[in-house]
C-alpha cells in the first residue's frame, strides 16, 4: 500500500476524533436497553441520519414476528450501504445495537457517557457502541480518502444480540442480507482489544431439567415426594461425575481466557416448590410438599466435541440418579443451541486484519476465540458465509461490568485498522 495513501488515510482519522468521541457520546446516550428492547427505532433513526448525510443508502429493518418482536417493543435493525464506481467485493461492519442493563454498583451515570482522561464510559461503551462509532469513523474517513474505491461498505446497527440475536443478524440473514453474492466480508467490532481478531465462539446447549414429585401437607412429608430433594440428588451428581468429567477435556481452539479452554456447565438457575410471592405480601407460604423443581443449565462445548454425546452425558446422568431413587422422574427441555464456529486463519477477512494491525500497532496480531457466542453464529450457519471475523475496541472483561467505558485511542486506532481493511479489499 502507498505510503502517501496510508498518511492520508491515517490523517482523515485523526482530524475526526472528536467526531468520534461524540459520536459514541450520542450512542451511549441512547439507552438501548435489553431486554425489553428500548429505544431501538430511536438509535436506527439517529445512525440513519447520520450515514444518509455521509451519502449511505440507508435501511431500516424491522424484524417482524422474530423472537423478542412485539408492538410495545419492535425489534428494529439499520442496513446502510456506499456503492463504490465499479464492481468489487461488499466489506459489511456488523455491529449490536443493544446493551444490557445498567445495574448496581455504578460511581457515575449509566447513560451519562462521561469523558475522563482517554475513557468514554457508560453503559455500552465497550460492549459495543464504541466499536460502532470506530466503524462508522472508518468508513467515512476511507471514502474522504479513496472516493474512486470499488465494490462497497456496509454499516448495520441490529437488534438483541445480547439476548441471542434472533430480532436482528439471524432474522436479517434470514431475509438474505448476509447471503455471500451480496456480501464477502464481514468484521463485527466486538470489544476483543485492537491486537486481537477473534476467529470464532465456542458451542452453548442451554435446557431446562425438571425433576418431579407429588404435593402434600408439610407436616406429613411422607405422603408427598419432594421434587426439590430429587433435584439435590441431581446436583450431586453433576458435582461428583459431571464436572470432573468437564476437567478432563481441553480444546485446540485459542479460546481466552486460558479457562474456557475446557467445556463449562453454569447452573443459571434454581426454581422449586411455591412461587414467590409479590414483594408487598406479608404473609407465611403455605405448607406445600413441592411436586416440581427445575434447574437452567448453560453449556459451553468445544468444537472437538458432538452436541449429541454433550446431551446424551446429561441423559445418563439423569438416569444414574433413576437407578437408586425409585420413585424418580425428570424431563429435560432444549431451549437453545448454537453450534462452535471458527473461521480459518488464511481466510481473506483475517490475513487483511492481521497485516492492518501490524501496520498501525506494529506488532503481530493475536488469534483468539470467544467464550461465549456473539452474532458470527448466524452469518455463518444462517448466512452461510465464512470468511468473518469480531475485531473492534474495548477490553472484554469490562463488557456488562458497572463503570463500563472504552478508550478513545484504542477506537481510533482500531478505526485505522478497519480503514486499511477497506483499502486492501476494495482499491486496486
Amino acid at each position: 500500500m502507498p505510503a502517501d495513501l496510508t498518511a492520508r488515510l491515517f490523517a482523515e482519522i485523526a482530524a475526526r476524533r472528536g467526531d468520534l468521541v461524540r459520536l459514541t457520546q450520542d450512542l451511549i446516550r441512547i439507552p438501548t436497553v435489553n431486554p425489553p428492547g428500548r429505544n431501538y427505532l430511536e438509535i436506527c433513526e439517529y445512525l440513519a441520519e447520520r450515514l444518509g448525510r455521509a451519502g449511505f443508502r440507508v435501511d431500516l429493518v424491522r424484524a417482524e414476528g422474530a423472537l423478542g418482536d412485539a408492538p410495545a417493543h419492535p425489534r428494529w435493525n439499520l442496513v446502510a450501504r456506499a456503492e463504490g464506481g465499479g464492481a468489487g467485493d461488499c466489506v459489511h461492519f456488523n455491529s449490536h445495537h443493544d446493551v444490557v442493563e445498567a445495574g448496581h454498583g455504578w460511581t457515575r451515570d449509566p447513560f451519562g457517557a462521561e469523558v475522563e482522561g482517554d475513557r468514554i464510559y457508560g453503559r455500552g461503551a465497550c460492549d459495543m457502541k464504541g466499536g460502532l462509532a470506530a466503524s462508522i469513523i472508518a468508513a467515512e474517513a476511507f471514502i474522504a480518502a479513496c472516493p474512486n474505491y470499488r465494490g462497497a461498505i456496509e454499516i448495520s446497527a441490529t437488534a438483541d444480540e445480547e439476548s441471542g440475536g434472533f430480532g436482528g443478524v439471524a432474522y436479517l440473514a434470514e431475509q438474505g442480507w448476509f447471503a455471500p453474492e451480496r456480501v464477502q466480508h464481514v468484521i463485527i467490532p466486538e470489544p476483543l482489544h485492537k491486537d486481537r481478531i477473534c476467529l470464532g465462539h465456542r458451542g452453548v446447549w442451554w435446557a431446562e431439567i425438571e425433576t418431579k414429585g407429588r404435593i402434600a401437607h408439610g407436616s406429613m412429608p411422607f405422603l408427598g415426594d419432594c421434587a426439590v430433594r430429587h433435584m439435590g440428588a441431581v446436583l450431586a451428581e453433576m458435582e461428583a461425575a459431571l464436572f470432573p468429567l468437564l476437567a478432563t477435556k481441553r480444546t485446540e481452539m485459542p479460546v481466552i481466557p486460558d479457562g474456557a479452554r475446557q467445556p463449562s456447565l453454569n447452573i443459571n438457575a434454581v426454581h422449586g416448590g411455591a412461587a414467590e410471592q409479590d414483594e408487598d405480601y406479608t404473609g407465611l407460604p403455605t405448607a406445600c410438599v413441592p411436586d416440581r423443581c427445575r434447574i437452567t443449565i448453560d453449556r459451553r462445548f468445544l468444537i472437538e466435541e458432538d452436541l449429541a454425546e454433550v446431551k446424551r452425558e446429561v441423559t445418563a446422568l439423569m438416569e444414574r440418579v433413576k437407578d437408586v431413587r425409585p420413585s424418580f422422574d425428570y424431563e429435560i427441555r432444549d431451549l437453545f443451541e448454537v453450534q462452535p464456529v471458527m473461521t480459518e486463519r488464511d481466510a481473506p477477512v483475517v490475513s487483511t486484519t492481521a497485516a492492518a494491525i501490524k501496520r498501525v500497532l506494529g506488532r503481530q496480531a493475536n488469534y483468539v476465540v470467544s467464550p461465549g457466542t456473539y452474532d458470527q453464529k448466524h452469518i455463518d450457519r444462517i448466512g452461510r458465509l465464512k470468511n468473518c471475523i469480531a475485531y473492534g475496541p474495548g477490553i472484554l472483561d469490562l463488557a456488562h461490568q458497572p463503570d463500563e467505558w472504552v478508550g478513545i485511542q484504542d477506537m481510533e486506532d482500531s478505526a485505522k485498522v478497519m480503514a486499511l481493511v477497506l483499502t486492501e479489499l476494495l482499491t486496486p
